[in-house]
């Protein structure tokens, strides 16, 4: 079978050398992000009305205690209560612990979600639920949130449809069964860090807007050629696929959209020098720009030994960062159309370890939700006295996932294709709980 790709124009070139945007200088990696792909039949869906335009996931890794953050349970013996007090929300006759002073006071604006549960007590299988809204399986790799989002909807404003600030954290919060075309952009760097650019972005130095396009031109005349040559979906996805990399990179808008630096530095003060918040605002950036869904993370929360030392030492950039993202999205306008998700693999034990730790819980824990429709100054569901189960309304991983998705005008039982012509519900058996919704 001849490869396509690899016939030769002249002597010198081939068609992948031109076609290979880092022969150019600017690396692989963008274009990946804007392959397109031929799709499968769908079955017809009613539509959804929208409430959120985008997404920003922010994912704690490790395993954030729920007793040190969102359901502090101060009544119960000290062992399960460990040495962190407790502070009163705006939220009538509700607290959170001492670590969240400021997200306290813009309470109002959240739903904190205390009975969030699932059965998974390793890692990587808890991030995979998280991520995904499916218990692992052995036979098949479920695609994340974001890259379902990049599937159904593809780019806006020549932006990236789906962002990981800085990178992809895992495995689960990549493209799965669905084609490698619909993985995130990740920054390559982190926000916080002196001197941050990101990676593919940029034209490289020796190359000016003026080569550049010449070079563009040039990619095209290639293009024309095979395109006489050849007739096939498959060349004029790989032709559009390029030409979208090259819009990005052309774009000077959509380029600054990755500019922190253009922020006021009384904006970058608000939410914190530091990797919280300024991976929160370059979310913040983003969606604002365009782009439909950014995954950013933040710590490690595996607190094993001296938890209440680690959360004092870790929460307060969170907790400054969080509560001025919600600030500042209700401030600007894009709360309303901007769904907000914190999470994290699983909870922490009821009780404290011999080392002054909390091990993995995933029977009950905490996650959070803001704006696209959510509703405000919430507590949904409950643990029980010691934070051990949930104690009424639980929420499991694919019902949280069926409410985003629901939120974003998809219907998650839509089947997309897997491997071998499967069809596959995106989330399998997941209600939308519209407890949560305003």
């Amino acid at each position: 079978m001849i490869d396509r790709n690899a016939q030769a124009i002249g002597p010198m070139f081939t068609r992948r050398g031109f076609l290979t945007v880092g022969s150019f200088g600017f690396g692989l990696t963008l274009a990946d992000f804007f392959r397109l792909r031929a799709r499968a039949e769908q079955k017809n869906y009613a539509a959804i009305e929208a409430k959120a335009d985008s997404v920003i996931h922010i994912f704690l890794p490790g395993g954030i205690a729920h007793q040190e953050t969102f359901d502090p349970k101060p009544f119960a013996p000290v062992e399960y209560r460990g040495e962190l007090g407790s502070i009163a929300t705006k939220i009538a006759g509700e607290k959170f612990s001492e670590t969240l002073a400021r997200t306290a006071e813009i309470s109002d604006k959240i739903t904190v979600i205390r009975s969030t549960t699932h059965g998974e007590a390793a890692h990587e299988r808890g991030t995979h639920n998280m991520f995904t809204g499916y218990r692992p399986s052995p036979a098949l790799q479920y695609p994340s949130m974001g890259s379902v989002v990049s599937h159904e909807f593809g780019p806006r404003n020549n932006l990236p449809p789906y962002v990981c600030i800085p990178n992809l954290p895992n495995v689960y919060a990549g493209t799965g069964y669905l084609s490698s075309s619909f993985s995130p952009f990740s920054l390559g760097a982190d926000p916080a860090d002196g001197g941050f650019r990101v990676q593919d972005l940029n034209l490289p130095d020796g190359v000016d807007e003026k080569r550049f396009s010449t070079r563009r031109n040039v990619l095209n005349a290639v293009n024309e050629y095979f395109a006489k040559k050849e007739k096939g979906d498959g060349l004029a996805a790989m032709d559009t696929f390029y030409d979208r990399a090259y819009s990005l990179i052309g774009s000077q808008k959509a380029r600054e959209a990755f500019n922190i630096a253009a922020e006021p530095a009384s904006i970058r003060d608000e939410y914190g020098r530091n990797a919280a918040g300024q991976r929160m605002l370059m979310a913040r950036r983003l969606v604002a720009a365009g782009v439909r869904f950014v995954t950013l993370t933040y710590g490690g929360w595996d607190m094993h030994t001296g938890i209440a030392g680690g959360m004092r030492r870790d929460m307060p950039a969170f907790d400054q960062a969080f509560a001025t993202l919600i600030r500042d999205l209700d401030r600007t306008g894009l709360l309303n159309r901007t769904l907000v998700l914190v999470s994290s693999e699983f909870g922490r034990t009821p009780k404290i370890n011999k080392d002054a730790g909390r091990d993995h819980w995933p029977k009950v824990f905490s996650t959070v939700l803001a704006g696209g429709g959510v509703k405000k100054g919430l507590i949904f569901g409950a643990s029980n006295a010691t934070a051990t189960e949930p104690e009424r309304d639980p929420i499991g991983p694919e019902d949280l996932a069926t409410t985003i998705y629901h939120q974003l005008g998809i219907v998650a039982d839509k089947e997309l294709m897997a491997p071998g012509n499967r069809p596959i519900e995106i989330v399998d058996g997941g209600k939308v709980r519209t407890e949560l919704l305003g």
